[in-house]
């Protein structure tokens, strides 16, 4: 036995035979994917495909997002103020595009909504301004998708419809722009995955039930003895489950010596209901969105679903309006100490509950923080006679008529003001007089 193993050795080189326990067909060693998709893991026949913004909307937690983000900023009071100190309210041309009608044909609702669900879909909203001269007159909406953007000596220019507009006449809301700022990232596409596996796991749901709720099977018992047979055999049970399920019966015969064995995982044991709960709150980080705006309350309790109505003002919403202010402010007064500012009111997004909202607005109104005709125009109320004047807390009287009479110091007379001592002495001085003479 040492001598063939020796003469072995020495034919093959000196090397002893080594033999693995592998499958030659699969290489553990040197593709470990091969291994992977053994068990259709990393298959990339069994990958999720892309999916469409149009596929994307099918998917409720998609839907409700842009449609409620969209919304949310659509609605929101759009007013022009002048750039100066006291900052009134401007009402000019470019204001009343702003806040009643861009053009002939919608209003700035519907024109806001638009341009916002190009955001939030596509990754880019835009709109041209037409001009009269330098002052503007329309804004019109522009379909991203059909809209070129390139730089030409420096400059960005914007290709539509077989014309050519310059940068200053274009109001671009980008969702996140690339690493040229030409491009702008979508969030569906950057996370069509996620999007995908909530669309995988709908359609999976949606077959389940379609299918009366009976997972795949397979029957088991003698094979038939063709190929014909065995198609006429299919056939038999086909029809025996459709004719149960038609019916309602909970029962059907199969043929002696045959059974059913379940194929693959159920839902319940495959955590459906938490995979596409799961899936809600992955959707909403793509738009940042609380999850209670998604009507996901699996977590949320009394306290934490108005802390996230704060949030999305604060670290959503806010960011949003910002960003389309100083478009509008650019592209409506120019870039050069612009003599009007546009601005949203969030006022209307941070409304407590009733209780809340009356004694937030009491107490500003006791420290002088605001006037009763300011605290009326946030709930939509008319002016007030004597609502325009600031009160302080001290006996509640207008602030320029409070004086140190109520606070242990000298009377007031009837205007208001102090009296002196030495007035007091006139006064009582007059009084005794008058008591003489008569």
């Amino acid at each position: 036995m040492g001598f063939l193993t020796r003469a072995r050795d020495l034919w093959s080189g000196g090397r002893a035979e080594e033999r693995s326990i592998e499958d030659p067909k699969y290489s553990l060693a040197e593709n470990p994917e091969a291994l992977m998709s053994l068990f259709g893991i990393m298959d990339r026949n069994n990958a999720l495909p892309r999916v469409s913004i149009e596929a994307a909307l099918s998917v409720p937690a998609v839907f409700c997002a842009v449609a409620f983000l969209s919304r949310t900023m659509a609605a929101l009071p759009l007013h022009t103020f002048d750039a100066g100190e006291n900052g009134d309210r401007a009402d000019d041309g470019p204001a009343q595009l702003l806040s009643f009608a861009p053009n002939e044909g919608e209003t700035s609702f519907d024109w806001r909504r638009y341009h916002w669900q190009q955001v939030f879909t596509g990754g880019r909203g835009l709109s041209w301004i037409e001009r009269a001269g330098k002052r503007p007159i329309a804004i019109w909406p522009m379909d991203p998708a059909l809209t070129e953007i390139k730089r030409r000596s420096g400059r960005v220019v914007y290709v539509f419809d077989g014309r050519e507009y310059p940068a200053a006449d274009v109001i671009d809301t980008c969702y996140m722009p690339k690493r040229d700022r030409l491009g702008s990232y979508s969030p569906i596409e950057k996370c069509n995955l996620a999007i995908s596996l909530a669309i995988a796991m709908q359609d999976f749901a949606g077959g389940f039930f379609a299918g009366g709720g009976v997972p795949p099977y397979a029957l088991e018992g003698p094979q038939p003895s063709n190929q014909d047979a065995f198609r006429r055999a299919k056939e038999a049970i086909d029809r025996a489950i459709k004719q149960a399920k038609k019916e309602n019966r909970a029962f059907f015969g199969l043929p002696p010596g045959h059974s059913l064995k379940s194929i693959g995982i159920e839902p319940g044991k495959g955590q459906m209901v938490e995979a596409r709960l799961f899936q809600i709150q992955e959707i909403a980080r793509v738009w940042q969105l609380p999850p209670v705006f998604l009507a996901d309350l699996s977590k949320g309790t009394f306290s934490n679903t108005e802390q996230q109505d704060l949030q999305l003002v604060k670290h959503l919403v806010g960011q949003w309006a910002k960003q389309f202010e100083d478009q509008l402010t650019l592209k409506l007064y120019g870039w050069r100490n612009p003599e009007r500012r546009v601005k949203h009111n969030l006022d209307g997004l941070q409304r407590g509950d009733f209780k809340s909202r009356v004694e937030a607005m009491a107490r500003s109104i006791l420290t002088a923080q605001m006037t009763p005709d300011e605290a009326r125009a946030l709930e939509g109320r008319p002016k007030a006679d004597g609502g325009d004047r600031l009160y302080v807390q001290q006996a509640t009287v207008p602030l320029t008529n409070a004086g140190m009479g109520h606070n242990g110091g000298p009377p007031l007379d009837e205007t208001g003001s102090q009296t002196s001592s030495n007035d007091e002495e006139e006064e009582e001085g007059a009084d005794d007089d008058a008591g003489t003479e008569e």
